[in-house]
């Protein structure tokens, strides 16, 4: 019997397909970007999403097939992230999985975006691979940023999240107002290398506070009412700008993750979502794990943007596990990891 899953990943603005063995072994994993569309935007547009990903959705299934080295026939099931996200590019890709699986009688699963990110750090990793060990999971993206005690697959604890801004968007917001192209994260990652971290104090909202909560908007205004100051025509200043605004979103959640850790008594940290390619959140993060002997997990770069490849991976454990969902099950823009 076949064990091949196809997974669609069309949450945002990257249309992706994978094909993932049910023990979770990745054999393709197909992205189109649409960062290049949505430049001149300054961010996504929803309707342009969408209409790209019905561009692009047939083709790069066939490709994510031909790059695995299989038909459509030999795929056992077929899933795709239901939520969150946004709902008109969620439609292409849950609307393509359902009507391949209904025209190959094949089953249907329908899979969280977030849970897809939060189990992307043990791809690929033949020790954890089917079976995801007890961890503290903290999930940072464009869209979320939240800390959860995962126990096992499917059993979920939400430490904390943030109240307003999401680490990545603040990213982006403040790239935005630096001048710096779109995406405004990996930008603002490149121009701080080199420099000075302390030259400018930016606040690190709710550090002290007594939770595992976020907060990134205050931080974002404060760079705002900087800018009126400063001369960011020199090189230097905008480095230092970018370096003093990186390092005070990497020491929030550098610290909330190891106050969760040990809060929850676990020994592991798992990191995943875009903003975990951030070069400065790897280094102290891998530094101050190492000082509390604590074991660091971090999704490969290539597994930490949208893709197709962790949204199959979340479903081979589900497939495992006997789960399966309904054709009629519906896309949700603000799906909830835990219930």
């Amino acid at each position: 019997m076949s064990d091949y899953l196809l997974a669609l990943e069309t949450s945002c603005d990257e249309t992706a397909a994978a094909v993932v063995r049910a023990d979770g072994r990745v054999l393709s994993s197909e992205v189109v970007t649409q960062i290049d569309v949505h430049r001149v935007y300054g961010g996504v547009v929803p309707e342009l999403a969408s209409r790209n990903h019905i561009l692009h959705m047939r083709g790069i299934s066939q490709r994510a097939l031909d790059a695995a080295g299989i038909s459509l026939s030999e795929i056992a099931a077929f899933a795709a992230t239901s939520g969150p996200g946004l709902v008109s590019s969620l439609l292409i890709g849950s609307t393509m999985a359902k009507a391949l699986a209904l025209s190959e009688e094949k089953p249907y699963l329908a899979i969280n975006h977030l849970e897809g990110h939060l189990l992307s750090p043990f791809m690929g990793d033949e020790d954890w691979g089917k079976q995801i060990p007890d961890h503290v999971a903290l999930i940072v993206s464009g869209g979320h940023t939240m800390l959860l005690h995962c126990r096992r697959v499917g059993d979920y604890e939400l430490l904390g999240k943030t109240r307003d801004d999401a680490a990545g968007e603040a990213f982006d917001k403040v790239g935005k107002m630096l001048g710096l192209p779109y995406p405004g994260g990996p930008e603002i990652d490149k121009t701080a290398r080199g420099g000075d971290v302390t030259a400018f104090e930016f606040p690190r909202s709710m550090m002290e506070a007594g939770n595992l909560e976020f907060s990134f908007s205050g931080l974002k205004t404060a760079v705002l009412y900087h800018l009126p100051k400063i001369d960011l025509s020199s090189e230097t200043i905008l480095k230092n700008v970018c370096a003093s605004f990186q390092e005070a979103v990497v020491d929030v959640l550098v610290e909330k993750s190891i106050r969760a850790t040990k809060l929850c008594s676990a020994k592991l940290i798992s990191v995943s979502g875009g903003v975990s390619c951030n070069l400065r959140l790897r280094e102290k993060l891998t530094e101050r794990c190492s000082k509390e002997g604590i074991t660091l997990k971090l999704a490969k770069p290539n597994y930490s943007t949208d893709n197709a490849a962790m949204i199959g991976f979340a479903a081979s454990h589900r497939w495992r596990a006997g789960m399966r969902s309904e054709l009629e099950t519906d896309v949700s823009p603000n799906l909830r990891l835990m219930n």
